[in-house]
């Protein structure tokens, strides 16, 4: 699937101007009666401070996602160095092949700090203050447009990150070599634009720790939710919830009827609505204390998994891993026996 124009803003169709109510089926999920227009909203005056913030971090969320998906790593240069250990040759050209796929790598990293630190501007908008969770929703689009355009790059990232393996074995060839050419003093070894490429020690480990989660993004945007909640104590913890667990309900009521999802331009839409769903689940499940699956739980947990399953295996199966080894409550005892097999 070819990231398009509108795929880091993941603009909604007009169907979605249409969505005015959300009726929960169930008594533990909120009932929403709210419009959120993904696709036109505007900052007001109160959002434009943050709005602005966010924005540049987004600007170059679609640029990344082009770059992540036509990366090409140094697999054959790597395997020629490894199997001639003593060609001085190949050695130089596997660095100079992975090198600048480290430096991109490097970038893919700090782009997930930067979301770190401008996610809890955001949910310090949208939970805070005067209003319902879903007075907030309700009167803070843009900011709430921001949030799904950030769990949408995220879900994006870590779908590609897991379609691209050559990602493990370039860093991990990378940081051998390096650590060969220190031993031996060997830095006349360059990285084919002058000079020598290097990732400090300290940074190079985050970056171990960062590629190897199956879905890196999510997991650090779900640890700084979690702070978020824990550094904000004033703040009660149903504020964060409950948002999140509306704008799940959002997502699944739209992608279930067929009156909202039939009037969509194309799939990436559908798409769209998916990953945010997911995102937000996953965020729920880290910071609510019973988690997403319980009964208990905010979110219609199966009513949110059929939606998945509804779509074509091949496009939902990292959004079902995503819940499956994301979560923090999925083999929980809470967790009913249903959903566990729904997710088996």
């Amino acid at each position: 699937m070819s990231v398009t124009d509108k795929d880091s803003c993941a603009c909604i169709s007009g169907g979605m101007g249409n969505l005015l109510k959300v009726l929960s089926k169930d008594d533990n999920t909120p009932k929403v009666d709210i419009f959120l227009d993904f696709e036109n909203a505007q900052p007001t005056e109160s959002e434009h401070e943050v709005h602005q913030v966010v924005e540049r971090v987004l600007s170059t969320s679609h640029g990344l996602l082009i770059e992540l998906q036509q990366y090409k790593g140094a697999d054959n240069e790597i395997r020629e160095a490894i199997s001639n250990p003593s060609r001085d040759d190949l050695q130089e050209k596997a660095w100079r092949a992975v090198c600048p796929s480290v430096i991109k790598l490097k970038k893919y990293y700090e782009y997930s700090t930067e979301l770190e630190n401008v996610l809890p501007q955001l949910l310090q908008a949208l939970c805070s203050g005067p209003y319902t969770p879903t007075q907030h929703l309700e009167r803070q689009q843009a900011l709430a447009k921001q949030f799904a355009e950030i769990l949408h790059f995220t879900l994006k990232f870590d779908d590609l990150k897991m379609m691209t393996p050559s990602i493990q074995n370039d860093f991990s060839y990378y940081r051998r070599t390096l650590s060969r050419m220190k031993m031996n003093s060997q830095y006349k070894v360059h990285d084919g634009v002058g000079s020598v490429f290097e990732v400090s020690s300290e940074v190079a480990n985050r970056m171990s720790l960062f590629y190897a989660e199956a879905t890196p993004m999510l997991k650090t945007l779900s640890e700084a939710t979690t702070r978020f909640v824990s550094e904000n104590k004033h703040l009660p913890i149903e504020n964060t919830t409950d948002c999140l667990s509306t704008m799940a309900a959002v997502c699944k009521v739209m992608l279930e009827t067929p009156e909202y999802y039939q009037r969509f331009e194309n799939e990436e839409t559908i798409l769209f609505c998916l990953r945010v769903m997911v995102g937000v689940i996953i965020l729920y499940d880290h910071v609510h204390p019973v988690g997403a699956f319980a009964k208990k739980s905010g979110i219609d947990m199966k009513g949110c998994i059929k939606v998945l399953r509804d779509q074509p295996a091949s496009k939902v199966e990292g959004l079902l891993n995503a819940l499956r080894y994301t979560t923090k409550h999925l083999n929980d005892e809470s967790t009913p026996k249903n959903i566990r097999a729904l997710l088996a």
